[in-house]
């Protein structure tokens, strides 16, 4: 796949150019995929995580899936502002991955000096379910719709949890999408909190509303066919 992605201010000055072509890279690729590939091959354009990514005249999350006729920009953040990296957390961070989630990095990120609790959850996929042997699983999103209903998601957490600022919260859910392998997370949810009691409540708070109402649907696969199990992951 090909892509053409604009830049703006500060990136197109250290890009030396508004635009940047990227070739040979794969279909299916994800917003936040293309900041980071971008970041490999033009190193100048520094770290990109905080960069708002454009699809047309729209604010797009690093989970929406790209097509080759997209219209990708990149924008840095404008006068007003952009939220840094505590500000995001604490409103909470949804990432829909391809590749293999990397469950000490999800919880090396939301870690932090002033908490003195780190809590996860990982969906592993197993071998057996329902009585029949399981040989991989894959997960379909719908993915325009996937990162709003979680920041929805994250908010009912804080309202729930985040009740003082002692049990202040800082999150992360990376969901994958594709094939999972046996005993490959399917889901990683880390959470830092001053205070234990807050880090495990919305650690268990984020994946019981997840299976409840992320549009993510998992399909079982085994060696004489498939199902796929109820309406959501």
């Amino acid at each position: 796949m090909r892509l053409t992605v604009r830049l703006f201010a500060g990136l197109a000055e250290r890009a030396g150019a508004r635009t940047v072509v990227l070739d040979d890279l794969r279909d299916g690729l994800t917003l936040g995929e293309l900041k980071r590939e971008l970041e490999r091959r033009r190193p100048e354009l520094g770290n990109l995580a905080h960069v708002a990514g454009v699809v047309g005249t729209t604010y797009a999350h690093d989970g929406r899936v790209l097509a080759a006729t997209d219209d990708v920009s990149l924008l840095p953040p404008v006068s007003g502002g952009e939220p840094d990296e505590d500000e995001l957390l604490a409103a909470g961070v949804f990432v829909l991955e391809r590749d293999s989630i990397d469950v000490a990095a999800c919880l090396a990120r939301v870690g932090h000096p002033s908490c003195g609790a780190l809590a996860s959850f990982i969906g592993v996929t197993r071998d057996v379910n329902r009585g029949q042997r399981v040989v991989r699983l894959e997960y379909e999103a719908f993915d325009a719709m996937t990162g709003p209903e979680m920041e929805r998601i994250f908010a009912r957490c804080r309202a729930a949890v985040a009740t003082e600022p002692s049990r202040a919260l800082r999150m992360l859910c990376v969901h994958r999408v594709g094939v999972v392998e046996i005993g490959e997370p399917s889901v990683a949810i880390a959470v830092a909190s001053p205070h234990r009691d807050a880090a495990f409540a919305a650690c268990r708070f984020l994946i019981d509303e997840l299976k409840q109402t992320l549009p993510v649907w998992k399909k079982e696969h085994y060696a004489d066919g498939h199902h796929w199990i109820g309406e959501r992951s």
